[in-house]
C-alpha cells in the first residue's frame, strides 16, 4: 500500500471509533509507531482536525466527515461473503440488522459493482450441509445479548442444563459473545454460581434484559475470560492418537470438542483435548472404531469400554 492510500484509510479508520490509538494504526497496516505519528502529522498539515489526548489515543473533531465512501470490488465482494456468513450463523433480527445496513452500501456503489455482487452471490455457499442457527421468526437472541453489552445490563434466562436435564433460571452479568464449536455463546458472570459461566445460545428457552445495571469494571473482559481457559491446570485434558487415513474427517469437527494441538507421528496423528465431559467425547470417538486409541486418561479409557459395552448389549438382544 502506497501511502497516499495509507493516509486515506487512517482517516476512514479514525471514523470507526470514538479514540484509535497509534498501536491500532500501527498493527493495522504493518508499520512502526514512528511512521504512524508522520502520518498522523501529514493529515494535520493537510487540514484534517485530529485531537490527541495523552495515553489514549487519537480522534477527529466533532463535526467533520469524510465524503461518501468508493468502495473497491474485492471490498465489495468482502461484503458479500460476510452477508452470507451473517444469513447462517446469526439470528433473525441480527440478519435483517446486517441486510439493512448492507442496502444502505449497495446504495452508494456504482452500477459496475452492483452487477458484480449480483451476478456473483449465487456463485457463493456458506455450509450447505451444517447446522444453522435455530430457525425461528421470533428468535431475537442475540440481539438482545448485543443490547445488553453496552448498556451495562443484568439478563435473565432460562437456561438448559445438560448434566442436570432440565432448564433452570439464571441472572448474569454479560461480558460479551464468542462463536466457536458451531455456536454461540455468552460469557457471563453467574449470580447463581458466583462465577463466570459460559452458556450456549442455542440453550436458552427465554431471554430478559431487566433494568438492573452492573459495574463492568469489576469483571474481566471476555478475551481475558478465553485466555485464562487455556492457562488452567484443572481442565480435563484427553490425548487421543487416530490412524492418518481417518483424520481427514476430523479438521472441522475436532474444535467441537475442545481441540488444542496435535503432533504427526509414523502412522498416527496424536491430538489432545479439553472437552466438556469424557461422555461428549467418548460418543464421538466412538464412531471412529479402531481408528483411535485413548491415550490418557485412564478414566475416559474406561468410558469407552463402558459405551462399547453398552452398545454390544443393545445389539446382541
Amino acid at each position: 500500500m502506497n501511502r497516499i492510500d495509507r493516509l486515506q484509510a487512517i482517516l476512514i479508520q479514525l471514523q470507526t471509533k470514538k479514540v484509535i490509538t497509534a498501536k491500532e494504526i500501527a498493527d493495522r497496516f504493518e508499520i512502526s509507531l514512528r511512521t504512524v505519528y508522520r502520518d498522523i502529522r501529514a493529515l494535520e498539515e493537510g487540514g484534517v482536525p485530529i485531537g490527541a489526548e495523552a495515553g489514549l489515543g487519537y480522534y477527529l473533531l466533532e463535526g467533520y466527515h469524510l465524503p461518501p465512501v468508493m468502495f473497491t470490488r474485492e471490498e465489495a465482494l468482502s461484503l458479500l461473503i460476510a452477508e452470507k456468513f451473517i444469513l447462517k450463523i446469526t439470528d433473525k433480527q441480527s440478519q435483517g440488522n446486517f441486510q439493512s445496513a448492507l442496502s444502505k452500501i449497495k446504495a452508494v456503489l456504482d452500477t459496475e459493482k452492483k452487477e458484480v455482487m449480483q451476478n456473483v452471490s449465487d456463485q457463493i455457499v456458506v455450509d450447505p450441509w451444517g447446522m444453522q442457527f435455530r430457525d425461528q421468526s421470533s428468535n431475537i437472541l442475540l440481539s438482545k445479548i448485543q443490547e445488553s453489552l453496552p448498556l451495562k445490563k443484568v439478563i435473565k434466562m432460562n437456561y438448559w442444563s445438560n448434566y442436570k436435564d432440565e432448564f433452570n433460571e439464571r441472572i448474569v452479568e454479560p461480558i460479551g459473545i464468542c462463536f466457536y464449536g458451531s455456536q454461540w455463546h455468552l460469557i457471563a458472570w453467574c449470580r447463581l454460581r458466583d462465577d463466570y459461566r459460559d452458556f450456549r445460545v442455542d440453550r436458552i428457552e427465554k431471554l430478559n434484559i431487566m433494568e438492573d445495571t452492573f459495574d463492568r469494571s469489576k469483571r474481566i473482559s471476555i478475551q481475558s475470560y478465553l485466555d485464562s481457559l487455556m492457562n488452567q491446570s484443572d481442565l480435563v485434558m484427553v490425548k487421543a492418537a487416530f490412524k492418518k487415513s481417518v483424520t481427514r474427517y476430523i479438521q472441522d469437527a475436532k474444535y467441537q470438542y475442545g481441540w488444542l494441538d496435535e503432533k504427526e507421528f509414523d502412522d498416527e496423528v496424536e491430538m489432545n483435548f479439553a472437552p466438556f465431559s469424557f461422555d461428549y467425547i467418548g460418543r464421538w470417538l466412538l464412531m471412529f472404531g479402531d481408528s483411535v486409541r485413548v491415550v490418557e486418561p485412564e478414566d475416559l479409557q474406561i468410558k469407552m469400554r463402558e459405551l462399547v459395552s453398552k452398545l454390544n448389549s443393545y445389539y446382541s438382544q
